[in-house]
């Protein structure tokens, strides 16, 4: 009787035969799948190609088509990964594994979008429940884990695209479902004109084909007949100091003080040119998220050279600081705070939604002890409560700071609550130079349109611009230059549909989207029931 050793062996060696078939049969289209996957993200800033964005989704969707949901699922992960690293790889400042982790992290996602559209892709209109499903997909990534990462939003590689003001009618997600469509409609297309090849069938054979390629294209300009009010109620003259840093990178903050010296000394020379009648007096001053690298509550030379420079120029100044916990030891806050050249220091936001693992650790303790990079991170932010809306001088802005212009809850809920416009107070100082700040100012653009809102972008080391309610790019200063950018910012209080419906359009294309998989899979549990019964 042969051992348990003797009868395993020739298992394993079956088991690794059918993976390296199957390995060898999968890999043509795990290649194209990569492929497809670095072409989507060539849509997305620094390289906005965003044609692109159609091509990726049309890529993803044929390959998925007619698969099982297992296969669609490793596509999708195939696809996913390379995209990932390719948008994210300005995290490589922290290090590449850490590249490799996020996008690896990310790509689970799209390998469950892969297995979605697989499943779908055998019901009729597959298209439409396709594009939800890219809405359900950014719906959870959106979310979790740790309050979500939407970086990757098809709508934002459409910034400056006709579906771009799509925005002002559903926000980020009406974009990437017409995105998703239009790309999901020239897929079906294309499986058309593929089964007629070489079949010599009359022309009509191929209307279906011309039917879809008309629809992707309707649903492409449809953004262009949405109407984007840019009026402006009131006007405020707003001066944006960019004081720049020593270094990009993880250690750009140099020694203490010298980022507040930088912002206090350009504003100073802003103060010195109204004063001889060269620049016009602003109405309000603008520094970015930590122009202050001390607390000025803690420190009293950061308070009082920030005291300084308000008092030179004379009118509010919105400074970005942190300020520690006052009970909380370790606990750190990201604030916005409004310093008065009369009263000093007054209203102040509180940034709601620190990043994970880069301002705040989650599970500290345990981490920290098998990853000693985390020991970078030796504060804990102290997430904020509440909106950002903030009086400075005559303005009532909206304040996000850095990666909240990312999340739709934040910004809706900002402008819902009474910004006029929208300040981006940002320090890119560590992803300087590599696509992270292009990244971050495209979706500024995208805010624009949707709330019908101007949007500030204040950066330590750029790239510090005005985007007018249209999406246009108005004023910018490069980065790593110090500079003072003037502009007179529009003040608007009409709402868009996009903020009257909130999240409305983003669960309803979701919860679509989930419901195409239940019907996909009753449809397939019928098929093999008749199946049976005809065998039988």
């Amino acid at each position: 009787m042969p051992s348990g050793s003797d009868t395993d062996a020739p298992a394993r060696r079956g088991r690794g035969r059918r993976f390296a078939a199957l390995v060898r049969r999968e890999a043509p289209r795990t290649a194209i799948a990569v492929l497809g996957g670095l072409v989507l993200a060539l849509a997305f800033p620094p390289y906005d190609l965003w044609p692109l964005s159609l091509v990726g989704v049309a890529a993803l969707g044929l390959l998925t088509r007619g698969r099982t949901a297992r296969q669609g699922a490793w596509t999708g992960f195939a696809f996913g990964l390379p995209f990932f690293f390719l948008l994210l790889k300005w995290l490589h400042v922290v290090g590449w594994d850490a590249v490799f982790g996020l996008a690896l992290v990310q790509a689970l996602y799209v390998a469950l979008l892969g297995a979605g559209l697989a499943r779908t892709s055998r019901l009729k209109y597959g298209p439409v429940w396709a594009a939800c499903l890219w809405v359900t997909e950014e719906w959870a990534r959106d979310r979790v884990p740790f309050g979500g990462f939407p970086w990757g939003r098809l709508a934002f590689a459409n910034t400056g695209s006709p579906f771009t003001p799509l925005a002002a009618l559903g926000g980020a997600p009406l974009v990437t479902f017409a995105v998703a469509l239009s790309g999901s409609l020239l897929a079906a297309a294309a499986v058309v004109l593929w089964r007629l090849r070489g079949k010599g069938r009359p022309v009509r054979a191929a209307l279906p084909a011309v039917e879809a390629v008309g629809l992707a294209a309707a649903v492409s300009v449809s953004g262009l007949l949405v109407p984007v009010h840019t009026g402006a109620d009131d006007r405020v003259d707003i001066a944006i100091v960019q004081g720049n840093v020593q270094k990009p990178g993880m250690d750009f903050l140099g020694r203490p003080m010298k980022i507040l010296d930088n912002h206090a000394t350009a504003t100073e020379k802003l103060a010195a040119d109204v004063k001889a009648g060269k620049a016009k007096k602003p109405d309000l001053v603008i520094w970015p998220e930590n122009a202050s690298d001390l607390d000025p509550f803690r420190y009293p030379q950061a308070y009082d050279r920030i005291e300084a420079a308000v008092k030179s120029i004379g009118v509010p100044v919105l400074v970005g600081a942190l300020v520690d916990h006052p009970d909380k030891p370790g606990y750190v806050f990201n604030q916005g705070i409004v310093w008065d050249p009369v009263k000093g220091p007054g209203a102040s936001y509180t940034k709601q939604h620190p990043v994970p693992f880069g301002e705040y650790v989650p599970f500290r303790e345990q981490l920290s002890k098998v990853i000693t990079r985390f020991q970078r991170v030796p504060r804990d932010f102290y997430p904020g409560d509440r909106t950002g809306v903030l009086a400075v001088g005559p303005a009532r802005l909206g304040d996000v700071i850095c990666f909240e212009v990312a999340y739709d809850e934040i910004v809706h809920d900002t402008v819902n609550a009474g910004a006029r416009a929208l300040v981006v107070q940002t320090n890119n100082a560590t992803y300087g130079r590599t696509g992270q700040p292009e990244q971050q100012l495209a979706m500024s653009k995208l805010r624009a349109v949707e709330h019908g809102r101007a949007v500030v972008t204040a950066a330590t080391s750029g790239i510090s611009a005005v985007v007018a309610p249209d999406g246009t790019v108005t004023h910018k200063i490069p980065e790593f230059t110090q500079g003072v950018l003037r502009a007179s910012l529009p003040l608007r209080d009409e709402k868009t549909v996009a903020d009257r419906v909130g999240a409305v359009p983003e669960w309803a294309l979701a919860i679509v989207g989930l419901l195409s998989c239940v019907a996909a899979a009753v449809v397939g549990r019928r098929g093999r029931s008749k199946d049976e019964k005809g065998q039988q």
